[in-house]
């Protein structure tokens, strides 16, 4: 089998041309090389073979930022514009609409499959060089292979969840080939479950150095893989009830090593709601509920995703900038400052999503949401779009709310609790839940009415970082990939799907310790939308796990709170077989284009791989 990236190679032909003219001299052209190290040299040394595994690091951060195919069209995010039904047209992608767009030329699908066989090639090198390393510790190379098994474990693991069956390289390629077959998924399965059990038995408990894999990487992805073969898509993982059980031991491991942070904001960069207010003390994003992150750095000479796949002029964490919203919108804006920062529409938050939580009681809700915009600047004599007086003006001063986003279970009714825009009694704007992307005129201000606004939906902000230069990217924080208040859900997950003997008890346990972690006060009963879809309605119901209650639905929705815009949530729905289901009910655009179907579990391959490869592949079913 030979890896599809290595097909990619581009020869180069490098020739000195000299023109002869009488007054040449003749040592012009003699070669004195620098150097004649070559990479088979350097690799057989003990620094060669480190380097070599400090370089499949980089990659991560390329990898976790192609968040487009598990990020949008799931039930909680979309993409390019607000998802309102009411829109006349639908929006731009694909990914959320589910249509013909959706198909084997989509660039995203290209970019994610080539990034993850970087990754695997670069893995399978340091498998393949490791025996001609005969000075280092033993120790450490054990450390050094495992951390490369985890890291290929990882890419296969995203690579067959998102395309089935898929070319399965093992060792290095070095010379270029059209090869490519697939490979049944149950043997994919295995083979990363070979390497996560010959990763955890090779890895330290603590990294050598910070970021590094773990045991806790190994146990933790050992308990996602094995929960996910547990569930056996469409009978091809090879996987059995004894694989909950599996998926529960190890969460219980992980559980144990990697305590609950107190409180879930200490988890994320520290900042205040209000730009004026801003918080300016020391962040720390080494918490030990982590149990394995993709590395950043204030360095920005360092701080680049891989440049041999990403053009990447500013650098850095790009979390706080691709999940929409705006303040560059609101009265007194000072433009493109860094006090709200960049928030680009990549990932918007669907409607019903704001409805899974209980605004008063859960903390989450408070801080992944920003309600209230501040002119950051006086305006006088400020003019609204107003709906009842074209004379109306308002002076602004610094500070100010200029637009409240009200909770979903307290809408405005009455034109006192309405902005001076809408006819009413605040003098800012105030908008409720279903009129998110309505163009209010205190949002847009006198500059133009445009439904679908940037600014006219709360900004997503739990990734947001004070102190960082205005950009798309400068993020200096790490991007977590596992934490543990995940194992306690994926323990409560394998109970309710059979698994027994779960340290903690019964699923509603495992599932209360992270919702217990979130709320305000202890013992409340948190509510959320009794049907989160529909928007007009206020009938709420209780969130808080009871061994009668307690479902996949409900997991499913308390994973979407916890783990909001983490790496994970199209793989969530794809697992429990929710995909469909809850894309049609929770997804706006999805629901108007009505063309998602079973066929949407798999991605269809990407087209480029299948013109490269001979035999050609073969594509997914329904593509």
């Amino acid at each position: 089998m030979k890896s599809l990236v290595n097909k990619r190679f581009t020869s180069f032909a490098l020739a000195l041309m000299c023109t002869v003219l009488a007054g040449c001299k003749e040592d012009f052209l003699d070669e004195k090389p620098v150097t004649t190290l070559t990479t088979d040299v350097y690799y057989a040394t003990e620094a060669g073979f480190e380097d070599l595994v400090r370089a499949c690091y980089p990659l991560l951060r390329n990898i976790h930022q192609a968040r487009t195919l598990v990020l949008n069209g799931t039930d909680i995010f979309s993409q390019s514009g607000f998802s309102d039904p009411k829109f006349a047209t639908l929006s731009t992608s694909p990914l959320e609409h589910y249509d013909v767009r959706l198909n084997a030329s989509l660039a995203d699908l290209q970019t994610l499959w080539t990034l993850l066989y970087a990754e695997i090639a670069r893995t399978n090198t340091v498998m393949s060089r490791a025996d001609g390393i005969t000075t280092m510790a033993q120790a450490t190379k054990d450390a050094r292979i495992g951390e490369a098994k985890f890291l290929r474990a990882l890419c296969y693991f995203y690579l067959v969840q998102q395309w089935g069956d898929v070319p399965m390289p093992l060792t290095e390629q070095t010379t270029a080939s059209k090869e490519a077959k697939r490979v049944a998924s149950a043997d994919i399965y295995k083979q990363i479950l070979s390497d996560l059990q010959d990763a955890e038995s090779k890895l330290p408990v603590t990294a050598s150095n910070y970021g590094r894999a773990t045991k806790g990487a190994a146990q933790f992805l050992l308990a996602r893989v094995y929960l996910t073969r547990g569930w056996n898509f469409k009978n091809a993982l090879g996987g059995t009830a004894a694989d909950f059980d599996l998926a529960l031991q190890y969460a219980d491991k992980i559980i144990d090593a990697y305590p609950l942070a107190a409180t879930y904001s200490a988890l994320f960069p520290q900042h205040s709601e209000n730009p004026l207010k801003q918080y300016t003390g020391a962040q720390n994003d080494k918490n030990a509920e982590i149990v394995f992150a993709v590395q950043y750095n204030t360095d920005v000479l360092t701080n680049k995703t891989d440049p041999s796949f990403t053009q990447d002029a500013a650098g850095g964490s790009n979390l706080h900038s691709v999940f929409g919203g705006s303040g560059e919108g609101y009265p007194g804006t000072k433009g493109r400052t860094s006090d709200y920062n960049r928030h680009q529409p990549f990932h918007v938050t669907n409607p019903a999503a704001y409805r899974l939580f209980d605004p008063d009681n859960d903390s989450r809700y408070d801080w992944n949401f920003v309600e209230v915009g501040y002119a950051l600047q006086a305006v006088s004599g400020f003019k609204p779009l107003p709906t009842t007086n074209a004379n109306l003006k308002v002076d602004i001063k610094a500070g100010d709310t200029v637009v409240y986003f009200r909770p979903w279970n307290k809408p405005a009714l009455t034109l006192a609790e309405r902005g001076i825009d809408y006819g009413g009694k605040k003098n800012y704007s105030v908008v409720n839940l279903d009129e998110y992307g309505g163009g209010y005129g205190f949002i847009n201000g006198s500059a133009v009415n445009v439904s679908g606004f940037p600014g006219d939906y709360p900004m997503m902000w739990k990734f947001w970082q004070p102190g960082i230069p205005y950009g798309d990217a400068y993020g200096t924080l790490n991007e977590i990939v596992f934490r543990s208040a995940e194992a306690y859900l994926i323990a409560a997950e394998a109970i309710v799907k059979g698994a027994k003997n779960g340290k903690l008890g019964t699923a509603d346990v495992y599932y209360n310790k992270v919702l217990d972690r979130a709320l305000t006060k202890k013992g409340i009963d948190p509510q959320c939308a009794k049907a989160p879809e529909n928007l007009k309605s206020l009938e709420t119901v209780s969130y808080r796990a009871t061994p009668a209650n307690i479902s996949i639905d409900l997991i499913l929705d308390e994973r979407a709170r916890e783990l909001m815009g983490e790496y994970n949530r199209w793989f969530d729905l794809k697992r429990t077989g929710k995909l469909v289901e809850r894309v049609k009910k929770y997804n706006p655009w999805a629901a108007k284009s009505a063309s998602i179907t079973d066929k949407h579990y798999l991605r269809p391959i990407p087209q480029s791989e299948i013109d490269l490869s001979y035999p050609p592949m073969p594509q997914n079913e329904g593509y």
